[in-house]
């Protein structure tokens, strides 16, 4: 979260009900107008001496002399600070619980939860899934292939299977890749690759390894790289066309700009990092994204962060235009994080 900035108590009351004006209205608020939506009264002389006021802190903008004043990134900024997001109801949360468990796979279900979220809030719903350093192993599968080649198939305890074709100097008859499975299986499974790799390499080097043939071919895989396994992150994007019917002030060249950076994986995956940077599963806002590419200037980003059983994390998040209503987006990702946490893999 950002810095909340600090504002007496009248500015900061006139200020939010603006926000929130142009938020449902699109348009420039004027202190005639603010004065007959506040719940308490206040003049629309005071109004405007305060709205003075915000302009020459940078809170507000005034796009035309006669117009009223339009909030500035500083003002959303500060807006979006007095937000709460509301806890999903039961029922919700176990109708979201129920939708996601469709999908038998966790690809399936961070797939899907980009379309929900872009369902609840009719903005761009972002799901990813992050292999971590704590990815479990479930199980492997060797294969034996023509030309003295392996297929190694690791099945991580988030349900992803990883593929991969080794080849060795010599072939290894059948039984041979069956008894080096059930040996990593039945010493290994449950335990994080990070550890079995090293417990491989401490028990391969051990004197026995060079008179147990079991241990000499299981020593080969290893080195072939048996547990090397790198597997990319995941991203999942719904309703990118939603933007198209906000008035950004993009030209036609600048929106074909924002939808080609928006298919840029690697730069969604640096939003989604900076979006969590120090963020511990609490949802996180980053309002205006110019600094990750000019067109995305007037967007902001509302997510969540889920860390599964079996080292797999989740984010999901809503992408949208900086008035958009900040409340929905909090609650909708919180509704899908919360709903895969409860979630077995």
């Amino acid at each position: 979260m950002l810095e909340q900035p600090t504002l007496a108590r009248r500015k900061a009351d006139i200020l939010q009900s603006i926000v929130q004006a142009y938020i449902e209205t699109g348009k420039p608020v004027a202190s005639r107008s603010l004065s007959r939506r506040r719940t308490y009264p206040l003049s629309p002389a005071t109004i405007r001496n305060v709205m003075a006021d915000l302009a020459e802190e940078g809170y507000l903008s005034q796009p035309h002399t006669s117009a009223g004043r339009v909030p500035t990134e500083k003002a959303f900024r500060f807006y979006v600070h007095s937000l709460t997001a509301e806890h999903p109801p039961r029922v919700q949360l176990a109708r979201m619980q129920a939708l996601l468990s469709e999908e038998s796979t966790v690809e399936g279900r961070v797939e899907r939860s980009s379309h929900f979220l872009s369902e609840i809030t009719n903005h761009v719903g972002i799901a990813a899934s992050v292999p971590t350093d704590s990815q479990t192993l479930q199980q492997i599968e060797l294969l034996p292939l023509a030309d003295r080649r392996v297929l190694v198939v690791v099945v991580t305890g988030d349900r992803l299977v990883h593929n991969r074709v080794v080849t060795l100097d010599q072939a290894l008859p059948p039984g041979e890749l069956s008894s080096i499975r059930n040996y990593v299986n039945r010493n290994f499974s449950g335990w994080m690759l990070s550890d079995v790799r090293a417990e491989l390499a401490r028990r391969l080097e051990a004197e026995r390894a060079m008179y147990d043939a079991l241990l000499r071919h299981l020593t080969v895989l290893h080195q072939k790289g048996l547990f090397d396994i790198a597997p990319e992150p995941e991203i999942y994007m719904d309703g990118a066309f939603n933007l198209v019917g906000i008035d950004l002030h993009l030209t036609r060249e600048k929106l074909r700009e924002l939808f080609r950076a928006l298919q840029e994986k690697k730069r969604i995956l640096e939003l989604l990092d900076s979006l969590f940077e120090g963020s511990s599963g609490e949802i996180a806002l980053r309002v205006g994204l110019g600094d990750a590419h000019p067109s995305m200037k007037e967007l902001s980003l509302v997510g969540l962060w889920v860390r599964l059983p079996g080292g797999l994390a989740t984010r999901v998040a809503v992408l949208g235009p900086m008035r958009m209503n900040y409340g929905r987006a909090m609650t909708a990702v919180q509704l899908v994080g919360r709903a895969f946490e409860r979630m077995p893999v």
